[in-house]
């Protein structure tokens, strides 16, 4: 996968690199030609995934409508997928994009019991350990299921 592109910032004339242009961006777990989904390496965040726009676009209505619906098509697989596997309190969906203006939602299974809970992954954290051992234990029968969700997508 060809990974190469620079982003204008608004309201400058300079080029800075984008990070998500020039990286997979986490451990691939499945693409297609028009975006991937990564499982990110974060300790107190089991399970979650990023969906990552291939082409540098910053807006979703910079997408065609068919390619918006396929966008969110991954996006809402992705939150299923966590959501039976995973069996989460809650699912934060997010598509910021102020650091990285390169389109991308994050998919974030929430315990009541995580580190930041009711805050977001972003906040400092309100306790000190996330006590859900059972979940990485079930991460790979999430990147099975996501996989056969997502190519069931393509049929």
């Amino acid at each position: 996968m060809a990974l190469a592109c620079f982003c204008n910032e608004q309201n400058t004339d300079a080029q800075m690199p984008c990070d998500l242009c020039e990286q997979i961006g986490g451990e691939l777990l499945w693409s297609d030609d028009s975006l991937r989904v990564v499982l990110i390496d974060h300790a107190d965040c089991p399970g979650f995934c990023r969906v990552i726009w291939s082409t540098h676009v910053k807006e979703m209505t910079d997408l065609t409508s068919s390619d918006r619906m396929h966008f969110m098509a991954v996006v809402f697989a992705v939150e299923n997928c966590l959501r039976t596997v995973l069996q989460p309190n809650k699912i934060n969906l997010a598509s910021l994009g102020n650091q990285t203006p390169h389109l991308h939602w994050h998919v974030i299974p929430r315990w009541n019991t995580d580190r930041f809970f009711p805050n977001p992954i972003w906040a400092p954290p309100v306790r000190e350990s996330f006590l859900q051992p059972d979940v990485a234990t079930k991460l790979d029968g999430f990147r099975t299921t996501l996989v056969q969700a997502l190519f069931s997508l393509d049929s």
